[in-house]
Order: structure tokens, then C-alpha cells, then sequence
């Protein structure tokens, strides 16, 4: 039996409503990912008020989206394993404290501890990978697309949700209190955790599985579409990174006010969650393969078009309305092609892995924007990366094969795979 095919192990009396599931994800993902997608605004007023380089700033937030990345392998083996609530209720609290530990950090290096790898380690903890774990145990296979674009929609919508009220709070009250500020909201998350906590798995019982996790892995990374797939999102993280840290500062480089970063980050914000919610609700109708080959493909065509326009605010703002509709809509058909391929027994673990590829270039796009910044005054050669890599992650997504994998009994791996 395919791995698609296989009944869920959890019974219908004891599966989370579907309502439930969206509700309690979508809020928990608005306020992990709005909060950390506002990060850019920070760049300035931070390296300014301590002395530090532009290069600074950028490899703490480098080194969060490192430690995003593998951490997240990690808390999606233990939410796969004992749910989502411990997960994401400690998540909670480490991201309070990285938030505080970021506003009192009196050195680069402490910076980096808790900008980088306590808020790195806590986003692993709260956003797709633990959550779309819960969406694929508690949610029937064909409406699994739909419900991630939902959720990926509601990160999109708390970055056009908090955003503005991060540039409120730091034009009102400073950097330093406005972080402070986010310490206590991010808390929220703990409790909405309650609604995702499955009970069979929080009083001790496991999934049942037909695959160890160390057959699992060996499995997806011999399979060539899981290969292709990392590939994939490598560049989804360089570019969205790279653009969402060091816009706001590109901008004001150009003699565009503050406002107009911050409107356009909003911006993104409000179109992905229409843009993220299509691709979720297309790939129930389309193979998954070419919505991610035309979405990397028309990001390189909107970065390259921005770059070589006359640079205004009306440009700003519709390349923001643009890359919007592009931001995050990788997400919901990534991770249904891996339930697709892989089944849903180590989904936030796979996805985790994937994910972690995508830090790995968003690691490189935060860094790179600082460094190549600091030593040609300009971010034009990363602009031009970022289109390559966009035309790249297009055609690398067109062999990938979603078909459930042809598994032998006993969790061994599939002949030819």
C-alpha cells in the first residue's frame, strides 16, 4: 500500500475539527511569523544606537535562520512523535526571551545568541513545520493543500497585521521597549498551543508507523524529487530573507522614507495571504510541481523588472503587491507534494529537513546582503543572485514527481528509488 494511500492512525473520535486545528494554527503562525518578518525594521536603529555594521545585524538574523533551520529537524521528530503542544508552548517562551535578550544585548555576540539562535530555535518551534504536522494527522488528504494554504495565508497576513504595528511601537516607544513589548505578545502563543494539543499523543501513545525515522530518511534523500524539492526552497529562503531583512534599508539608501519600507513590507504581507491561499487551493486542481516552477520563475521576473525601473514609491509599492503574491505561496505546495510522495507519519520531520534547506539560503541571503553591502556600498550583485537562483529553482521543480512512492512491506525503501 502507497504511503498516500495509508488510513490515518488517528480515529475520527479522536481527531482535532478542522475548524479547531486552522483556528488555533493560523493565530499561532499570525504572531510567530508577523512578528519575525518585521525583524528588517530593526536594522538601522539597533546598528546605529550600538555601532555596529550593517554586517552585524545581518549574520545574528543569518545565524536565526540557521538555527530555524536545525532546530526545526528536530521539533518535528518530537511533534511527530508526542504532538505539537510541548513543542510549541516552549517555543513560546524562547521566543520571549531571545526578543528580550535582542533588545538588551550590549554585544555583538550576545546579539547573535539570542537574535540568532534562542528567537531561531523558538521559530522552529512555532511555525509550519510543527503545525502543518498537526494539519496532516487532523485533516482529510483532499482538502490537506487547501488547509496548508490556509495557514500559510495566516502567516502572510500577520506579517501585513504586525508589521505596522512594529513600526508604530518603535517610532513610539523605541527599539528597545518595542521589542520588549513583542516579548510579552509572543506568550499568547502558549495558550492557543491548548487547541492544538492531540490527546492521544500527549497522555504517551505513539503513531502507529510502518517506517523507522532513520528508514524514513534514507528513503526521501535517495528519492530524487525530495533532492529536487530541497533544491527548491533553498532559493525561496534566499530571496524572501534577503528582501524582507535588507529592503527597508535598500530603500532608504535610495532617499525613500522609512514609511514607504514599512507600507510596502505590509504590502507583501496582504497579497500572500491571497497568494498563499491560491497556491494551497490550486494544488488540489494542478500538479504541484508546475505552480512552484511558475512561482520561482515569476519572482525572477519581478525582482529583475523592480531593479531596473526608475525607483519610486509606486514602483515600491507595486513590486511589494507582486512579490506578495509570490512570498510564501511556495509553502503549502511543497509540503503537500512531500505528504503527497512520503504520507503524513514523519511529515514534520521531512518538512523539517526541507525546511532546513531553505535556511541554509536564508542564511545566505541575510549574510551576503550585509557583507557584499559593507564592501561595495551596494546591494545590486545580490539582486542579480537572487533572479539566477529564481530561474534556477524553476526549472529544477519541473522533474518532480508527486505520485505516492512505491514502498515494499516493512518500511524497506522502493524499488528503483
Amino acid at each position: 500500500m502507497s504511503s498516500a494511500t495509508l488510513p490515518s492512525t488517528l480515529s475520527p473520535a479522536k481527531k482535532l475539527s478542522m475548524f479547531q486545528v486552522l483556528a488555533c494554527g493560523a493565530a499561532i503562525v499570525t504572531l510567530s511569523m508577523g512578528i519575525r518578518h518585521g525583524f528588517g525594521l530593526w536594522l538601522q536603529p539597533i546598528t546605529q544606537a550600538q555601532g555596529w555594521t550593517r554586517e552585524t545585524f545581518a549574520f545574528a538574523l543569518a545565524v536565526q535562520n540557521l538555527a530555524w533551520g536545525v532546530f526545526g529537524i528536530f521539533a518535528g521528530m518530537v511533534a511527530d512523535r508526542f504532538g505539537a503542544f510541548r513543542v510549541i508552548a516552549g517555543g513560546a517562551v524562547l521566543y520571549a526571551l531571545g526578543l528580550v535578550g535582542m533588545a538588551l544585548s550590549p554585544s555583538g555576540l550576545l546579539f547573535t545568541l539570542t537574535a540568532g539562535v534562542l528567537i531561531g530555535a523558538a521559530q522552529a518551534g512555532t511555525t509550519y513545520a510543527v503545525i502543518y504536522g498537526v494539519l496532516g494527522r487532523n485533516i482529510a488528504a483532499e482538502k490537506r493543500s487547501w488547509a496548508m494554504g490556509v495557514a500559510a495565508a495566516a502567516g502572510s497576513f500577520g506579517q501585513f497585521l504586525m508589521v505596522p504595528v512594529e513600526g508604530f511601537l518603535i517610532g513610539s516607544l523605541g527599539w528597545q521597549q518595542a521589542l520588549l513589548a513583542l516579548s510579552a505578545a509572543v506568550l499568547l502563543i502558549a495558550p492557543l498551543a491548548l487547541g492544538l494539543r492531540e490527546k492521544n499523543l500527549a497522555s504517551g501513545q505513539t503513531l502507529a508507523r510502518e517506517q523507522t525515522i532513520v528508514q524514513a530518511l534514507r528513503e526521501a534523500f535517495k528519492y530524487p524529487s525530495f533532492q529536487l524539492l530541497m533544491a527548491g526552497y533553498f532559493v525561496c529562503g534566499f530571496q524572501v530573507v534577503f528582501i524582507g531583512v535588507h529592503m527597508p534599508s535598500y530603500l532608504k539608501d535610495k532617499g525613500l522614507s522609512p514609511q514607504v519600507a514599512s507600507y510596502a513590507l505590509a504590502l507583501i504581507g496582504l497579497f500572500n495571504v491571497f497568494g498563499t491561499y491560491a497556491a494551497g487551493a490550486l494544488g488540489q486542481r494542478i500538479a504541484k510541481r508546475k505552480i512552484l516552477a511558475t512561482i520561482y520563475l515569476s519572482r525572477a521576473v519581478v525582482i529583475a523588472v523592480f531593479i531596473a525601473a526608475p525607483l519610486s514609491p509606486l514602483s515600491v509599492y507595486i513590486f511589494a503587491s507582486l512579490m506578495g503574491l509570490l512570498w510564501l505561496s511556495t509553502i503549502p505546495p511543497t509540503n503537500a507534494v512531500v505528504a503527497q510522495i512520503f504520507g503524513i507519519q514523519h511529515l514534520s520531520m521531512l518538512g523539517g529537513f526541507i525546511f532546513f534547506s531553505h535556511q541554509i539560503g536564508s542564511f545566505l541571503g541575510v549574510w551576503l546582503g550585509g557583507y557584499l553591502y559593507d564592501r561595495t556600498g551596494s546591494y545590486d550583485i545580490v539582486w542579480y543572485i537572487a533572479i539566477a537562483l529564481g530561474v534556477f529553482a524553476a526549472l529544477v521543480n519541473l522533474p518532480v514527481r508527486e505520485s505516492p512512492i512505491s514502498r515494499a512491506r516493512h518500511g524497506q525503501l522502493p524499488q528503483g528509488a
